[in-house]
């Protein structure tokens, strides 16, 4: 299958594997994609979600496969409109609005899509093999499906425009500008990634859903007395939770907190 799934415990890692076009996006990572996120959505024992490309393909993704005579074709305007419900759930949608953490682990380029993917999880681990690149002006389109919007939400506006002019981002300077926040060995990407994973799915779930929302949503709102008025219900929510009371318990006790969900 295009994208493969595996468990560890409490973390599942979602694959693009299509190694011999250096893990190039088609349409069935997408499908694949969608339907992983909503299993894994309502799965209850998975606390994060891990990205990541195929090593054999040593790329995370090589973006839309040229090759395909299709690729930036422009449908007639009848077609583009009856697949705008669609288009509203492309997978970058999906991962922003999914409610559990997720992780980039960027084992070498992520290009066009690619890195449109990268931008849409919470958190980037990145290999020093890691590179950024926005070719579509070459190509004489632009990133879509918002690229360049959510790029701003990680750094700023002149980076962002050197960024969609076709300046790459290497590894070193992905993570000097906080587009990835650890940068490791290419051969301790995974075990780097698995700590952070293994970290978040340690937290109390209710909580590590909240201050995702409250993180992306705060970016959106964009007025702190606002964001403020509504985190507070977002506290109460779980002051009140079962995790919170173990959580204290535990500390107070001195031992392992055993969280609930709930």
């Amino acid at each position: 299958m295009p994208v493969t799934i595996e468990r560890q415990g409490a973390v599942a890692i979602l694959t693009l594997s299509r190694p011999e076009r250096r893990n190039a996006w088609g349409a069935d990572f997408q499908t694949d994609l969608t339907r992983y996120l909503a299993e894994l959505e309502q799965d209850e024992s998975v606390l994060c979600v891990v990205l990541t490309g195929d090593e054999s393909g040593q790329a995370f993704s090589a973006g839309a496969d040229l090759k395909e005579s299709t690729t930036h074709a422009a449908p007639t305007a009848g077609d583009f409109v009856r697949s705008l419900p669609r288009l509203k759930d492309f997978v970058g949608n999906l991962l922003a609005d999914f409610p559990k953490p997720t992780i980039a682990a960027v084992n070498g380029y992520a290009i066009g899509v690619g890195v449109l993917i990268t931008l849409s999880c919470d958190l980037i681990v990145a290999s020093d093999k890691a590179e950024w690149r926005m070719p579509q002006a070459s190509l004489g389109i632009l990133p879509s499906y918002g690229s360049c919007a959510r790029l701003s939400r990680w750094i700023g506006k002149g980076l962002v425009m050197r960024a969609a002019l076709g300046f790459p981002i290497k590894a070193e300077e992905a993570y000097r500008i906080g587009l990835a926040q650890w940068l490791v060995p290419h051969d301790k990407l995974m075990q780097q990634t698995m700590e952070v994973a293994q970290h978040i799915a340690g937290l109390p779930p209710l909580a590590t859903r909240l201050i995702k929302e409250a993180v992306n949503r705060g970016i959106e709102i964009g007025n702190v007395a606002e964001a403020s008025l509504v985190d507070l219900y977002r506290l109460m929510i779980l002051e009140s939770s079962a995790d919170s009371a173990e959580a204290h318990a535990a500390w107070r006790e001195r031992r392992p907190p055993d969280f609930s969900g709930n």
